[in-house]
């Protein structure tokens, strides 16, 4: 993996197919044109002109431009812990859209304009707004959320699902799961459900029903889920 710079903007371009890819850094995008429709460890998002998203290190996000001519946004790679708490939030200012073609403006005239992309990632960043509150006082009892899971693997469970059984909103959950667990939500979601599938094999079950049971597509799914962790 090679040393990626601590902030580094770019404009790209998005087109009718499907991508799906995990970065070791956060990764800011911010609308120029069309619509482009995430889905980040499963929870959806749709970035429009003058949207934008934050996803977290190690969060897989699929991607798909829905609009005719594709989708154009400004990208922010970068390693700033600070936009932690804000992995999930849109942005509390319109003024992010002006800022965001303004500095891809700035990119096509990278010689005249050094000093905007030089502030750019912290202008961005505070055009942001402050991160959502954490509602820290009250805790989660992540035993009995896990008990919740078990019987509930039927279902498509996504991040918003999760975060309803401890009443919090989907970013306030994701980002008390990374800061309580170490994991993001649907890592931890993965794990109780790889952790499940192993109990029941080893209580004697067959692959093929514990699979059924924990909401696996295929025993080969299983299968390969169990030699993955090992």
């Amino acid at each position: 993996m090679h040393d990626m710079p601590a902030a580094s903007l770019s404009v790209r371009d998005y087109g009718a197919s499907r991508g799906s890819h995990a970065h070791a850094h956060f990764q800011v995008l911010v609308g120029l044109q069309g619509v482009l429709e995430l889905e980040v460890e499963g929870c959806g998002q749709r970035v429009g002109a003058g949207q934008g998203v934050v996803v977290a290190p190690g969060d897989r996000h699929d991607f798909e431009a829905v609009a005719r001519g594709g989708s154009r946004c400004l990208v922010l790679d970068t390693a700033d812990a600070s936009w932690a708490a804000r992995a999930g939030c849109m942005p509390a200012d319109a003024r992010v859209g002006a800022l965001a073609h303004y500095l891809a403006l700035s990119l096509e005239k990278e010689k005249s304009s050094a000093l905007a992309l030089l502030q750019g990632p912290a202008l961005l960043r505070e055009a942001w707004g402050p991160s959502e509150p954490v509602a820290s006082g009250r805790p989660i009892d992540w035993e009995a959320l896990a008990v919740w899971l078990r019987a509930h693997w039927h279902l498509p469970l996504t991040v918003a699902d999760l975060a309803r059984q401890v009443h919090l909103s989907p970013s306030q959950f994701a980002e008390r799961c990374r800061r309580e667990n170490g994991l993001s939500p649907m890592q931890w979601l993965r794990g109780q459900r790889l952790a499940q599938a192993r109990a029941l094999r080893l209580g004697g079950m067959g692959v093929a029903e514990a699979a059924r049971r924990t909401g696996y597509r295929s025993p080969s799914a299983l299968t390969a889920a169990m030699r993955r962790a090992t």
